[in-house]
């Protein structure tokens, strides 16, 4: 008898070590996936190269068959989270009241898509877009959904256009629910 509870016991120890090393290596493997999801790579590289000062030059239109109201004003773009992120902060004067806004704009390896948040001192939501390349490496488009104060909701398609390494261009065009797309701001960013 004590021979056969020890043979069980050598057993359930033997199956309980084995369980214990699979579940370690289970964990090994999972940390590995989670640490390579979370590295930056080549999306982000290319979204470091915005990092810097820029002049920015700025077309709105409330009405596409009006010619469009015009500003200028500076942003400054960082890199953030060990280059994760694009931080940007943007000031200067919008319909002739001063003006400020910031976004931030990544790549999430698991959706495998460009998403970005946006805020300004001309309203209090938080417009958040996601996208892919359309031109790889030199432009993206996201897309976004919002309720717009005067206009309803609508669906908003914003390009972000690489130029060269010292202006880009950043397009957002507005559909209300029952309308056509249109133009709703252009932005032509010059580095300092």
């Amino acid at each position: 008898m004590k021979l056969k509870i020890f043979v069980l016991c050598f057993i359930l120890a033997v199956f309980s070590a084995s369980v214990f090393a699979a579940d370690a290596q289970d964990e090994k493997a999972a940390m590995e996936m989670m640490m390579k999801l979370g590295a930056p790579g080549d999306q982000h590289k290319w979204l470091s190269s915005f990092e810097g000062n820029w002049n920015i030059a700025v077309k709105s239109w409330m009405d596409p068959s009006k010619p469009p109201q015009e500003s200028t004003g500076a942003c400054e773009y960082k890199m953030q989270l060990g280059g994760r992120f694009l931080h940007q902060e943007c000031t200067g004067t919008m319909m002739g009241m001063p003006f400020n806004g910031m976004g931030t704009i990544g790549y999430d390896n698991v959706k495998k898509k460009y998403i970005s948040t946006w805020m300004d001192n001309f309203g209090t939501s938080i417009l958040w877009s996601e996208g892919t390349e359309t031109d790889p490496g030199k432009a993206i488009t996201l897309t976004a959904a919002m309720d717009d104060g005067m206009m309803g909701p609508m669906q908003i398609r914003e390009v972000f256009r690489m130029v060269d390494a010292n202006k880009h261009v950043f397009e957002m065009y507005g559909t209300p629910k029952e309308g056509k797309e249109m133009k709703m701001m252009e932005i032509t960013y010059t580095r300092k």
